[in-house]
């Protein structure tokens, strides 16, 4: 009914083994954000690991004007990263994946 089991079970592991090379990959691949006028700047991995942050000197006398700047141009570099990490990711499942009717998880 299923055909060769062993057959999809290898397939399976592959995929996974696929998924584990993929984020170990994604740890070099670098985001950059900046803040609309470029007072702030960010870098963190595919993987929403953050590498660096650089701030303006002139945010450091207002703490809430610098929290806000933070967590304007974070949220937006993690929202690309995260992009980029699921793309990834789906491409790395999708390629190891046994062709079982019916299970087209990945479209």
């Amino acid at each position: 009914m299923f055909g060769d089991v062993s057959g999809m079970m290898n397939k399976l592991k592959e995929a996974q083994q696929e998924v584990e090379k993929t984020k170990i990959r994604l740890n070099s691949v670098l985001v950059d954000e900046n803040s609309a006028d470029n007072k702030i700047k960010v870098t963190l991995t595919a993987n929403r690991e953050i590498k660096a942050i650089s701030i303006d000197t002139s945010l450091l006398s207002d703490a809430e004007e610098l929290e806000d700047y933070l967590i304007l141009t974070l949220n937006k570099a993690i929202e690309k990263a995260s992009k980029i990490n699921e793309n990834e990711m789906a491409v790395a499942a999708k390629a190891g994946m046994p062709n079982i009717p019916g299970m087209d998880m990945f479209k």
